[in-house]
């Protein structure tokens, strides 16, 4: 029987549940980087600008999709926050409880508010599909292992943060033959550079292809948004794969590389991540990261590290149905 959020006094007097306000960024993005750098990877934390502009997203309503737990003396000390990833059926949970303190019933109260919140939003999905609720954590996070499990949540898949330290220049990058860089100008390749987008990553589990606006929300409104750092590969009139890259929290971050299928196992996803490399490390950055999926299917993992790269953190995905049903991937 699924657990929904009750009045049940979980939290003891000296704590408060409660929507999240505006006026609480810079606390829940202290928070979220307090929890990160006890799970021993800030890299993985936000800006308090990068926080904004997620929090701006236009499926995300803050005084509906947010929450917070503070003390009397006003310090947030546990975030939770649920986002519809697809068709208010596939639903993304997000929740941050500090280290100091864990074991007074902050995860568990926010979980279940969220997942009280995660049954109004799936009134909205369409009749068919399957209902879930997917929520992810750094792998030595046992706590919050444990409190998902208690909750309901079963492990599905897992992640990789990897990433590579130069000490020298990277290996000149080799193209495949009729492939070329072209300097990325937003009038004339946005839409192209989208699609190619979407078409590289529909064989990635849980993938869907995004719309341009959402597409723009997140690529061109990011607050670390820079187009010299976008490698993007030409065939002629066709992109054949793309590297959108940014720094992130004091480390250059490969944000998306993907290689349309025609152009796969030519050598040209490890020339953009050589590229890549150079980029960073010409202006100086010499720590590279990227998230993958560890059972990435098109060999994504084999590619990162014949590049030199290893897995510096591991984080899992739980996963909680709410309503069984079709596959959103197969409708």
């Amino acid at each position: 029987m699924t657990k929904l959020w009750t009045k049940e006094p979980l939290l003891s007097s000296t704590l408060n549940l409660r929507a999240v306000k505006w006026a609480d960024l810079n606390a829940v993005a202290k928070l979220i980087y307090d929890v990160c750098e006890a799970d021993g990877d800030t890299t993985v934390a936000v800006t308090p600008e990068e926080l904004k502009h997620e929090w701006e997203n236009d499926d995300f309503n803050l005084e509906t999709d947010a929450f917070v737990v503070e003390t009397k003396e006003g310090r947030v000390v546990g975030y939770e926050e649920l986002g519809n990833q697809n068709e208010h059926a596939h639903l993304r949970a997000d929740g941050y409880v500090h280290p100091a303190f864990k074991g007074l019933g902050i995860g568990t109260s926010l979980l279940r508010r969220m997942e009280a919140r995660a049954h109004e939003e799936m009134e909205l999905a369409a009749p068919g599909p399957r209902v879930f609720i997917q929520s992810a954590m750094d792998s030595k996070d046992e706590e919050g292992r444990n409190l998902h499990k208690n909750e309901g949540y079963i492990p599905v898949r897992y992640h990789w943060r990897m990433e590579i330290k130069l000490e020298d220049a990277p290996p000149v990058p080799v193209w495949p033959e009729g492939v070329e860089l072209r300097p990325f100008i937003r009038e004339q390749h946005e839409r192209a550079v989208w699609q190619a987008q979407n078409e590289s990553f529909r064989d990635h589990w849980g993938s869907r292809d995004v719309t341009f606006e959402e597409f723009t929300h997140s690529r061109f409104d990011d607050p670390e948004y820079d187009p010299s750092l976008w490698a993007i590969a030409w065939d002629g009139d066709e992109v054949a794969g793309v590297s959108l890259n940014r720094f992130r929290m004091g480390i250059g971050w490969i944000r998306t590389l993907g290689v349309r299928r025609p152009w796969r196992k030519k050598g040209l996803g490890l020339a953009l991540l050589q590229h890549s490399f150079g980029e960073f490390y010409r202006r100086g950055m010499k720590t590279i990261g990227l998230g993958v999926d560890a059972s990435n299917p098109t060999g994504a993992t084999r590619l990162y590290k014949r590049a030199g790269m290893y897995a510096a953190s591991e984080f899992v995905t739980y996963e909680k149905e709410l309503h069984p049903g079709r596959e959103l991937e197969t409708q």
